[in-house]
């Protein structure tokens, strides 16, 4: 693993990293803060999973994350949305290809090589994390933005047990009858409907439920919440009576602004999970 750069942040490091992944055949990069707690012991972990066109360095550089991360104590991991490399599959659209892995495992072509982001961000990153750096493996939640918010909601509702709470911003919620998803899905997943539905958090939600507290905030003037299909999650959270708290912030739209405004309010809500 390369050390690609270190910066005191808040009395801990925000560092950057690049290593060889097996997941995805290509090298990735991520972003970690490490909280001043970390150099006397393990640290819990908040995962941050970034949307489309990102990379590991938006959410670092642009939701002001680390400040409320080194008041409670927390680590904070920013993994890139998809691999990347002159070998690796794209697309003109800003939607698919590079930036846009969905937190998927890609089965079709010309995707499959590279394309599995379900298995990095699930399996290899966070044993590389836990492995090299002061990170409490049993405490460890998740949150994200839009596409990440989708990866963080599956992942969540997927691997119950491995989280202790979740959140989102402005997350795709229903993406099977999205066309932020739909479309990324029959290129990934291939044109079986039926594959697609373990990446939907809204039919996720309906059919398993979530044992840990959910928090989602999206804008009412978010400029893509047609395609975010909120009432859909929310529906199928009162049906199962999660602990859910799905809030619609006025006047706010899609950008780190917004992210940035309720960014407190996540951490804090983790930290309690965490700490508990």
């Amino acid at each position: 693993m390369e050390t690609v750069s270190e910066n005191r942040c808040f009395g801990g490091v925000q560092g950057v990293y690049r290593h060889k992944s097996e997941a995805t055949g290509t090298d990735m990069t991520f972003g970690l803060f490490l909280p001043e707690e970390a150099e006397d012991a393990p640290v819990p972990v908040l995962w941050y999973l970034s949307g489309l066109t990102c990379t590991h360095e938006n959410a670092m550089t642009k939701a002001g994350a680390q400040a409320w991360a080194a008041e409670a104590g927390i680590a904070l991991v920013f993994p890139d949305t998809s691999p990347r490399g002159e070998d690796v599959a794209d697309d003109d659209a800003y939607d698919l290809g590079k930036g846009a892995g969905f937190y998927v495992n890609a089965t079709e072509l010309p995707w499959a090589p590279h394309f599995k982001m379900w298995d990095y961000v699930a399996e290899e990153l966070p044993a590389l994390v836990t492995s090299n750096f002061a990170i409490n493996e049993d405490r460890q939640s998740i949150t994200g933005h839009s596409m990440g918010g989708h990866g963080a909601l599956t992942l969540a509702m997927s691997l119950q047990g491995r989280y202790r709470s979740v959140s989102a911003f402005s997350p795709i919620c229903n993406p099977t009858a999205s066309d932020w998803g739909r479309k990324q899905f029959a290129s990934y997943l291939g044109e079986d409907e039926s594959k697609w539905a373990a990446h939907d958090a809204s039919l996720l939600m309906a059919e398993k439920g979530l044992d840990i507290p959910l928090l989602v905030d999206t804008g009412t003037n978010d400029q893509f919440g047609d395609l975010l299909m909120t009432e859909r999650l929310a529906e199928a959270a009162v049906k199962k009576r999660a602990e859910a708290a799905i809030r619609l912030q006025r006047g706010y739209d899609h950008s780190y602004f917004f992210v940035s405004t309720f960014m407190e309010e996540h951490v804090a809500f983790h930290a309690k999970a965490l700490w508990a």
